[in-house]
């Protein structure tokens, strides 16, 4: 027989998880009613405090857990972190970074498990799992948890972009263009954003009436998006390439003119993060823009803001520069 866990001591007060684990902070919005309905569903159960919930409640962990993926794009990884550092400074907390080597659910529960045992306050995830266990849904059920675009539980709050639209916004931009057609890199099939991005390169194209080609898959590096360029500058009839990431489209770009074909006279290239170098790779890259230092301070900001909304997912916005342009 399993030991009650938080859902059971809310289903027992009549209350939602969330207003359970304010309980335990000892948050000050929360009704004196509700606490005592709370604390007696806590006896009734039989519910025993873990560690992190102890700490919670006694406020001395003062904790934000950061959980990354060690590939998947530097810049992104050191912006998020920076922006989750700086922002739990700014409010007294200090920050604990579980770094797993690969997407798998054994190693994302064992860096939860970690987390909690740590007794963290809260938990930002920037893993892009497309799976959550039982498990990870209990471990963010019991501590607040937002995802910049990563794992999804029932319980964690998502922030980020719209990543479909992301898709959509960066493959309309070369249809309006003149372009009649758009090839695809994208991100690896096991990553969610890789996945979302690709739909709306579809979902655009046949609303337009276009049958998408093939995408060829990378793994969000430039040397990637070199392969994967070096097949497309083989297609005569090409003019117009969306890659998934910058990182990648500045690969597909050097593939290009290594084939003597010219970006954008021949061939326009989007990507998208937006990160710093894509305003002055050559030509500069029009990409979709995703504020990395942004989220990550925002994601500090909603866990700690116990009255907060739930799911913040911003619209996509182009950043138009220099590597798109009509067709000859």
């Amino acid at each position: 027989m399993r030991n009650p866990n938080m859902a059971d001591v809310a289903a027992a007060a009549g209350v939602s998880a969330q207003t359970v684990s304010r309980v335990f902070r000892d948050s000050p919005n929360v009704s004196p009613e509700t606490r005592r309905r709370v604390l007696a569903a806590v006896e009734k159960t039989g519910y025993r405090f873990n560690s992190a919930a102890r700490m919670l409640s006694s406020g001395r962990s003062h904790t934000i857990g950061l959980v990354l993926l060690q590939s998947g794009g530097y810049y992104s990884r050191a912006a998020v972190t920076a922006g989750v550092e700086h922002a739990a400074g700014e409010a007294g907390y200090a920050v604990s970074i579980a770094t797993i080597a690969a997407l798998d659910t054994g190693l994302m529960e064992r860096s939860l498990t970690k987390l909690a045992d740590q007794g963290v306050d809260g938990i930002v995830i920037a893993v892009p799992l497309l799976h959550a266990t039982q498990k990870m849904a209990d471990i963010t059920r019991d501590i607040p948890t937002v995802t910049l675009d990563g794992s999804r539980t029932s319980d964690a709050r998502v922030l980020g972009i719209d990543q479909q639209e992301a898709g959509r916004v960066a493959t309309q931009h070369l249809l309006d263009l003149g372009h009649r057609q758009v090839w695809h890199v994208s991100g690896p099939d096991e990553w969610i954003e890789a996945r979302q991005r690709r739909q709306g390169w579809e979902e655009c194209l046949r609303a337009a009436g276009i049958e998408p080609p093939p995408p060829l898959e990378g793994d969000w590096s430039p040397e990637s998006g070199y392969r994967q360029g070096q097949i497309i500058a083989m297609i005569p009839d090409v003019t117009a390439v969306f890659a998934a990431s910058d990182e990648m489209a500045f690969g597909v770009i050097r593939a290009m003119r290594e084939r003597g074909r010219a970006v954008p006279d021949d061939v326009s290239i989007v990507g998208v993060d937006d990160i710093a170098l894509a305003a002055y790779c050559s030509p500069p890259l029009t990409t979709v823009r995703q504020d990395f230092y942004r989220f990550g301070a925002a994601a500090v900001a909603l866990l700690l803001d116990d009255a907060g909304a739930g799911d913040s997912v911003v619209p996509a916005t182009l950043s138009v520069r220099e590597s798109t342009a009509p067709p000859h």
